[in-house]
């Protein structure tokens, strides 16, 4: 009698369960068949179909900023881990056109949202003067040691090769860090094309793969090269040392040198390198142009450099919506850490200040308020989310087409209560993927591309990523990038956490007032804070990386302009 009771108990919870499955994929396909769009091929082409970022030369031969011309990609097959979805009619739909969309603040038409703000006549201009000559006899060898992640490298090089024109030094193809927090044991030729970097740079500086056999067990010098250090410094103290050693190493790469007051040529050449010169290596563009492609699938879309991961949170000394295990964890990271100076963080001071990333949560708000609808695609350009799907959910529910490049099982979770429904979708396969697993570079050199060619860059934290695809946007034409004012949302934020304002017109304007200015239109580099001194003058300058106006680009003759600017 008790198990046909049961039986009968278990045949009730399992027709429940069918039913339930049965609704929730109804539901499903209406709320897809509004947004979702098949994504192009899963194989990632050969290197001979390599994605380039434009070259300055190209940059002349079209405008990237011209919405009215429609971007066009070849149509593949989907992705092997979309291919089950292919036969559902919903996911024939075209990509999301170019109507009116209704934002917080009102009716934000398609231009508004995703047009570029005026370069005002702007173009690259970094060929060397008439006086610039090959380079001089080399004094000897410079050895550089990177360190850092991905962004901070890649600047640290372009800076060395600066360095070694101004002490007449043959470079050694920089050794990437293998030592830092993500622990990558990618080499230089790993992440960047090491042929194309010598070759490019043959008229600047002599780069060499490897140090000479017969100079191996040489005596060397190992120097701290001064943080923000000028011509007078390189020229003259390290130039010296020529006297004694024939090889320099650099123990360091970061912020070596200056940002202003250094001669015109020797400024274009670090954009030379950085914005030609230093390319990523063949299988990298590859895939970042697969990633593009798919992106474009669904029209135009933002890329959100979302730097709510668990070293910077441990780094900043953040734990605004934290758990007390969370904060706890964040502090032991932080004490283990060596290299990081400052143990003891006061979290609300440092949000209060503006000085921490925007969680999940509160970039749906900031998004929301702007005037982007809740179709918009956005490529999430970060590594794991600390929280994980948690603390991912406020923001996917306000913007369910969030595409990152990491393979994940595809699940659908379907809560009656709250009638809450997802499509975990992933750019790219387990398969495609496996090259660059565990290696953080070379996954963050994916992000790097996808977010310069975004039409939409916002990062969510001002560190060194998004200072360098700031300022590569600004050179390839001052593509649209909006850099929220952190300081100024944080108050914001705070009043609509106690009840003081609701989300809608009002919070809206008030957003997107503050942000009228903040969205990538040309302005020069930002000098020192008044007042500061010594390596504190250094660090509060603009950084010129991320900003490379006015070295590096010209205001070309406008008839629209009263005279002819030239920024040398």
């Amino acid at each position: 009698m008790m198990q046909r009771r049961r039986r009968r108990v278990a045949a009730v919870v399992l027709l429940q369960k069918i039913l339930v499955c049965a609704i929730c994929t109804i539901a499903l396909v209406g709320i897809l068949s509004g947004y979702v769009h098949v994504l192009p091929s899963s194989r990632v082409s050969d290197s001979s179909d390599t994605y380039k970022l434009p070259t300055v030369t190209q940059q002349h031969e079209y405008n990237y900023q011209k919405l009215s011309a429609e971007k066009r990609w070849t149509k593949e097959e989907a992705p092997p881990h979309l291919s089950k979805l292919q036969s559902l009619p919903h996911l024939s739909k075209a990509p999301i056109s170019s109507h009116k969309f209704d934002g917080a603040g009102g009716n934000l038409d398609f231009e508004k949202l995703w047009k570029p703000p005026e370069d005002r006549g702007f173009v690259p201009c970094i060929q060397p003067s008439s006086n610039y000559r090959a380079p001089d006899q080399s004094g000897g060898y410079l050895v550089v040691r990177t360190n850092g992640g991905l962004n901070q490298m890649r600047t640290g090089i372009c800076d060395m090769v600066a360095i070694a024109r101004i002490i007449n030094a043959t470079l050694v193809v920089p050794e990437l860090d293998k030592r830092s927090f993500w622990q990558d044991t990618s080499n230089f030729s790993d992440v960047f094309d090491e042929d194309h970097f010598i070759n490019a740079l043959a008229n600047d500086v002599k780069v060499v793969k490897k140090l000479p056999t017969e100079l191996s067990s040489a005596t060397k010098v190992v120097k701290h090269f001064i943080s923000g250090s000028g011509l007078g410094y390189y020229r003259d103290k390290i130039g010296s040392l020529w006297e004694e050693y024939q090889v320099i190493r650099a123990a360091k790469s970061d912020s070596r040198l200056a940002n202003n007051n250094l001669p015109p040529d020797i400024q274009k050449l670090r954009c030379r390198a950085c914005y030609e010169a230093l390319r990523f290596a063949p299988k990298i563009e590859a895939m970042a142009k697969l990633l593009v492609n798919r992106m474009r699938s669904y029209g135009h879309f933002i890329a959100l450099h979302l730097r709510y991961e668990k070293d910077m949170l441990a780094f900043s000394g953040c734990t605004h919506g934290l758990s007390n295990a969370e904060a706890k964890e964040l502090q032991t990271i932080r004490q283990k850490t060596a290299h990081w100076k400052v143990k003891n963080i006061d979290a609300r001071g440092q949000r209060a200040k503006g000085r921490c990333p925007l969680t999940p949560k509160e970039v749906g708000i900031f998004l929301t308020a702007l005037g982007f609808p809740s179709k918009t695609p956005i490529y999430i350009a970060a590594g794991e989310i600390y929280g994980g799907d948690t603390r991912m959910a406020d923001l996917q529910s306000r913007y369910p087409i969030l595409m990152s490049k990491n393979e994940e099982k595809m699940e659908l979770e379907c809560n009656l209560l709250y009638r809450v429904m997802f499509l975990k979708e992933k750019l790219a396969s387990v398969e495609e993927l496996e090259p660059f697993t565990n290696h953080s570079s070379q996954m963050a050199a994916l992000d790097y591309i996808v977010s310069v060619e975004s039409d939409v860059f916002i990062p969510s934290y001002s560190g060194n990523m998004a200072k360098a695809v700031e300022g590569h946007r600004r050179f390839l034409g001052h593509r649209k990038t909006i850099s929220p004012d952190r300081k100024g949302l944080v108050r914001v934020f705070g009043k609509i956490e106690k009840g003081v304002l609701k989300e809608g017109t009002k919070v809206s304007n008030r957003i997107i007032e503050i942000h009228r200015k903040m969205q990538g239109s040309p302005r020069r580099r930002k000098g020192p804070v008044s007042g500061t001194k010594g390596i504190n003058r250094f660090h509060s300058e603009e950084s010129f990386y991320g900003n490379p106006l006015p070295d590096c680009l010209c205001q070309r003759a406008s008839k629209n302009l009263k005279t002819s600017i030239s920024i040398r």
